[in-house]
């Protein structure tokens, strides 16, 4: 196992290093988000400003801010969508550091949030190296919980993807 998860390790490096150019606005990308949740991140861009946002997950500590609910502080099972705008001017830099916004929802099951639904709305900063294709990215996310009961709270994240062409 030790030795399949350095070889992994060294073929995404060489990948990335072998790549002659960026790509991370455009195509399809994926890869991990660490925080809550924590778990896979994947990206598809629908234009040059646009993109859908999805994550499967676990969530392992509570993000509840007002919570009505019974959450007994074990895991959860994790999913959202987002609909997302990307602002590339908003930053100037010589480094490419895209501000976004948007909209989505997810849905959690398990530790107190037996089948809850929540409206997301999602703030971001991301990063685009050069000649690379992968973005590392920054995310924090005001939930509205709408079922079991209402409530509010907050997930977080960091997380890098790689671009597929």
């Amino acid at each position: 196992m030790k030795n399949f998860l350095l070889f992994g390790m060294v073929l995404f490096l060489m990948l990335i290093v072998t790549k002659p150019i960026a790509a991370q606005d455009r195509g399809f990308g994926m890869g991990l988000i660490l925080g809550e949740p924590t778990g896979l991140s994947a990206k598809l861009w629908t234009s040059k400003i646009n993109a859908f946002d999805f994550g499967l997950g676990v969530g392992l500590g509570g993000d509840r801010i007002n919570y009505k609910g019974d959450y007994d502080n074990t895991g959860r099972i994790h999913f959202h969508m987002d609909y997302l705008w990307h602002s590339f001017n908003a930053i100037s830099s010589t480094e490419r550091f895209p501000l976004y916004y948007g909209i989505g929802g997810r849905f959690n099951s398990g530790g107190g949030y037996e089948s809850s639904i929540g409206v997301r709305g999602v703030f971001g900063i991301a990063w685009f190296p050069r000649a690379t294709p992968i973005d590392v990215f920054f995310e924090l996310v005001p939930v509205f919980q709408v079922t079991p009961l209402t409530g509010l709270g907050i997930d977080a994240g960091l997380g890098l993807r790689y671009f597929f062409q």
